[in-house]
């Protein structure tokens, strides 16, 4: 039976919002107030003797709602890395040093009706060596009684593939998305959303910075989305619990369990500890450090025979599982201005598949990322 609207306490607005999606009960209307975000983010990983990857990305976003049926959310990024690139199998020492600066842009316009929305963005993405092109529409539906949202989604983006050290010119790689998804109000303390996206893309997928790496020039993949959050009120607190199945063309399937719990305390301060599982099977092509007898690391036995083979020993399309510990702590100094701090410590091992070995010749691999920022509403 729907539930009557009188019957929903307010706080589901603030407590039940779905990662990416306002709740059923406000799908269609734009916010009350525009709010500018300001964020830094430092991401570092690297393996045991072997410190890899570092990024810093400031950032800035503004949501600016227009005319009472319009909000323009726009966001301008930085990203530095500077670091080694990721090495061929974990035992093999062949990585280089590398320094990129990358710029993006995101800009999502959305009209909105009574029980409806349409949302069109457009990304773009630029670096010395890639960039990127995107655009989407997004429809949402919510019933009548506003207990069901649906939603409908197309993306498109157009890729561009030039290194640095010319082992392909002007390569191109063109993905399409689509996506269907549901929300909805179950009880008075409970949301469900599913989503359900599949992605096709054509061109080149391989790195040109590994040899050899020869991919499939076209990968097809599909995902299940499903996300459920819970009021507890007796604790004031919001549980959310994730999971997310993914199959795709190159034999990966992989598994994500997510969840969070979402606590505000007195004095304007929220604290969420989250945890989340990762687990996925190796690419069909993918091959273990086992090299070939006269050519050595990291060619595969058999290379000079068939030199063109598609194959990759690139250690992220192999077998493994990984976990990721995060606290995100926040405070309102006033009704306009917030202040928040997360961090996120990740680890990755081949023994943490779930089901499986997982790839051997793989050491573990570590990552921390800190995110600081600052909400204000105007």
């Amino acid at each position: 039976m729907p539930i009557p609207a009188r019957a929903r306490p307010a706080l589901l607005a603030a407590a039940l919002a779905l990662p990416g999606v306002a709740p059923p009960a406000e799908a269609s209307g734009p916010p009350e107030r525009a709010q500018l975000d300001v964020r830094w983010l430092h991401y570092r990983d690297g393996q045991p003797g072997f410190d890899r990857i570092r990024v810093d990305s400031p950032s800035i976003g503004l949501k600016l709602p227009v005319a009472g049926r319009w909000t323009i959310d726009a966001v301008a990024l930085q990203d530095t890395v500077s670091g080694a690139s990721p090495r061929w199998h974990s035992a093999v020492s062949g990585a280089s040093r590398l320094s990129e600066r990358r710029r993006a842009g995101d800009l999502r316009v959305t009209h909105h009706w009574e029980r409806a929305t349409l949302t069109a963005g457009a990304v773009a993405s630029s670096e010395n060596d890639y960039r990127s092109r995107a655009g989407s529409l997004l429809a949402t539906w919510a019933t009548e009684d506003r207990d069901t949202t649906w939603a409908f989604g197309l993306g498109r983006a157009d890729d561009r593939i030039d290194p640095v050290n010319r082992a392909v010119i002007n390569e191109r790689r063109r993905t399409l998305d689509v996506l269907i998804g549901i929300t909805r109000v179950l009880t008075a303390v409970d949301v469900l959303q599913v989503n359900l996206t599949h992605a096709r893309g054509e061109g080149y997928f391989s790195d040109p910075y590994k040899v050899p790496d020869v991919r499939p020039r076209e990968r097809d993949q599909t995902a299940l989305w499903v996300r459920w959050n819970r009021f507890v009120e007796p604790l004031g607190g919001t549980m959310r619990l994730g999971w997310r199945g993914h199959v795709d063309s190159w034999d990966v399937q992989s598994h994500a369990l997510t969840a969070e719990w979402v606590q505000p305390l007195p004095g304007g301060w929220s604290v969420a500890p989250s945890l989340r599982y990762y687990t996925q099977s190796a690419a069909g092509f993918y091959f273990d450090p086992v090299y070939d007898p006269a050519l050595g690391e990291p060619f595969p036995p058999g290379f000079l025979a068939n030199p063109l083979g598609v194959r990759s020993p690139d250690a992220r399309l192999s077998a493994f599982g990984a976990a990721t510990l995060g606290l995100r702590v926040a405070k309102w100094i006033d009704r306009s201005t917030a202040v928040d701090v997360r961090v996120d410590l990740y680890e990755q091992r081949a023994g943490w598949r779930l089901g499986g070995s997982g790839s051997p010749g793989l050491a573990p691999l570590r990552a921390t990322s800190l995110q600081l920022g600052l909400t204000r509403l105007f």
